[in-house]
């Protein structure tokens, strides 16, 4: 069955993909892009739900539908997003000649999450080509995902119809994602009090070496097998002959385990207000003290799917009629699918080969890009 895509067209298709400047909230024109591949289709239908209106982009969520033509088959749909992350202006694709695509190493290239596109259309061209009997299936094209998910948190479960899917947007090939944690930011703020810091040097409260002794408690990095915590921002301070008066800490906690995310947010919060609340004036001369505040909104909700359940069994099913093994397991990042799955539409991540992400090293072979488009064409016509 692999044998039926053209990945000459594959290649082509990525390229024309790559070279179309879609940062977060000017996705318009990719889109546009996307939909012109089937505009004279019979019988293909074309959604864009209002998600602008949230998301600050300049066009919804995109849904392409295709009716299908095996009536014993679930519809069923595939995700990507259409945003990439910066730098994205101006990408200029790279070929070594054999098998690999790159940046010209002053962007990204866009394989996350253009590969992923490209291995959607071509596996719909091939299929409409050579009269495959295949699912109903919908592609969901989401905005703004790398500035925060946006698109899919604004996606209204109700605009797809099929009952479970797979999003495009992992890394390795043959991977199947199940799992994934749960995320949330941290933002301490901290009120000390402003002093010049030569002639009043003991008038003043350093929000900023405040901040400092509470991080030094803070477990970061690996906290246990399935939980991480990062401070990654710290902002404060006007000037260096300035006691900073006020500081800003900001960080994440992710977690497999909902109970350990809690209790990880819990203890963050209690060293913060624990290290502002003793805070002791050396010299008693001041009549004031540090405040602070903390908040953990959500970033992004958990990802489970259990073994059994349809998404995963139908995956497992094309492996198997691809005699190829598939690798189950879960992610340490967050994705559409985490919010696709939220609102109750089981969404399995599939790995599609994009390497060194998010840099201007990033690089995909066209040898995975085929081999996941042939995963892809199973589990759509299995």
């Amino acid at each position: 069955m692999g044998s039926l895509l053209n990945t000459k067209r594959l290649s082509r298709i990525f390229i024309s993909l790559c070279e179309i400047d879609s940062p977060a909230r000017s996705e318009q024109k990719l889109a546009q892009h996307i939909l012109s591949f089937f505009q004279q289709t019979k019988s293909v239908e074309f959604y864009e739900d209002d998600s602008a209106s949230v998301t600050g982009s300049d066009t919804g969520n995109i849904i392409i539908r295709f009716p299908g033509n095996n009536p014993h088959r679930d519809p069923i749909f595939f995700n990507c997003h259409l945003d990439v992350i910066s730098p994205c202006i101006g990408v200029k694709v790279g070929w070594d000649g054999k098998d690999t695509f790159f940046s010209n190493g002053e962007t990204v290239l866009g394989a996350d999450d253009k590969a992923g596109i490209a291995i959607l259309l071509e596996v719909l061209l091939t299929t409409l080509e050579n009269n495959l009997q295949y699912a109903p299936v919908e592609l969901l094209f989401t905005t703004c995902e790398e500035i925060g998910l946006l698109g899919a948190k604004a996606f209204s479960p109700s605009s797809l119809r099929g009952y479970y899917g797979y999003a495009l947007d992992s890394t390795g090939v043959d991977n199947v994602i199940t799992g994934a944690p749960a995320a949330n930011y941290i933002i301490a703020e901290i009120q000390g009090k402003a002093s010049h810091a030569g002639l009043h040097p003991n008038n003043g409260i350093n929000a900023i070496q405040l901040a400092s002794k509470a991080i030094t408690k803070l477990p970061l990095g690996q906290l246990d097998d399935q939980s991480t915590a990062n401070i990654g921002i710290i902002s404060g301070g006007t000037a260096t002959n300035i006691i900073p008066d006020f500081v800003q800490i900001k960080g994440e906690i992710r977690s497999h385990s909902l109970t350990r995310l809690h209790r990880y947010l819990d203890q963050f919060k209690s060293v913060f207000f624990d290290t502002v609340t003793s805070w002791q004036d050396p010299h008693y001369l001041l009549d004031s003290r540090p405040t602070m505040s903390f908040q953990s909104p959500e970033q992004y909700p958990l990802m489970s799917l259990p073994e059994n359940s349809e998404v995963i069994q139908l995956a497992k099913t094309a492996g198997i009629t691809l005699s190829r093994p598939l690798h189950f397991g879960r992610a340490g990042g967050g994705s559409d699918a985490n919010f696709l799955n939220h609102k109750g539409i089981p969404t399995a991540i599939l790995g599609i080969g994009m390497d060194h992400v998010h840099s201007t090293s990033e690089q995909i072979r066209l040898s995975d890009m085929s081999r996941t488009a042939e995963l892809v064409l199973s589990i759509l016509t299995s």
